[in-house]
């Protein structure tokens, strides 16, 4: 796909009908969790997971005891790759991982237990409650990385990025933040591109086709990336400035 057909796809009609707050589409949990799997959800994940009905700080380093001087926040992290290297290789910024899937929970919390990292913190549930729920201009970046595509037409209203979604994140972002987005699915890129493009609230990095068939300077390819990549399928790493 070249950088004229992905901006032409952008011109497709978006579904009628926002995602709702609070509606997650999608498998919670897969195969049975092994006895310490079972054992950090119970007792690490509580530690590490705060209240989204209660009030939310002045300022999400605050979740991190002050011990950050920014948050970042990834939505949909799978079994954890990229969160890990990147809270690893920045210890000064705290991570917020937000993943419902259990056993993807589960994977996380075992790589946390094993590297002794202190800067994440995760939410087992929906990232728009996530979004409502933060102080304004909050976050530093967020990160999408290959979520599902939901590829049928009438499932489109399900994918994550939206119009109401879109605005969510503006609000959370602090000026010159930014939102990445990776995805394999042409369709579900060119989809993400066109909300992006009509919203008066960010603007597109991108210089020249490089700069986004390429992946961003020091990412992590995550499993499923890899398996997209032995498949022949070409990602696409787009990238927003909040303006």
């Amino acid at each position: 796909m070249s950088s004229d057909d992905l901006v032409d796809q952008t011109a497709a009609p978006a579904e009628p009908g926002a995602r709702r707050h609070g509606a997650f589409f999608g498998r919670r949990k897969g195969h049975k969790l092994r006895a310490h799997q079972a054992e950090l959800i119970a007792q690490l994940l509580p530690t590490l997971s705060f209240d989204l009905t209660g009030p939310a700080p002045a300022s999400l380093t605050d979740l991190f005891g002050g011990a950050v001087s920014g948050v970042k926040l990834e939505i949909g992290f799978g079994g954890g790759e990229h969160l890990i290297a990147e809270a690893e290789a920045d210890p000064a910024t705290g991570f917020i991982g937000c993943e419902p899937y259990v056993n993807g929970m589960a994977k996380i919390l075992a790589q946390i237990e094993a590297r002794g990292l202190r800067n994440i913190r995760l939410v087992a549930g929906d990232a728009a409650e996530l979004l409502a729920w933060a102080p304004p201009a909050s976050l530093q970046r967020i990160d999408l990385i290959h979520p599902d595509p939901w590829p049928k037409r009438r499932h489109w209203k399900r994918r994550f990025v939206q119009d109401a979604t879109v605005a969510a994140m503006a609000r959370v972002l602090m000026p010159g933040g930014a939102f990445r987005f990776v995805c394999d699915i042409d369709d579900y890129s060119a989809w993400t591109l066109a909300h992006l493009l009509r919203s008066d609230d960010f603007v597109w990095t991108a210089e020249r086709c490089s700069d986004w068939m390429q992946p961003f300077p020091g990412y992590t390819m995550t499993r499923y990336g890899r398996k997209a990549q032995r498949e022949g399928r070409q990602a696409a790493y787009l990238h927003f400035r909040r303006v």
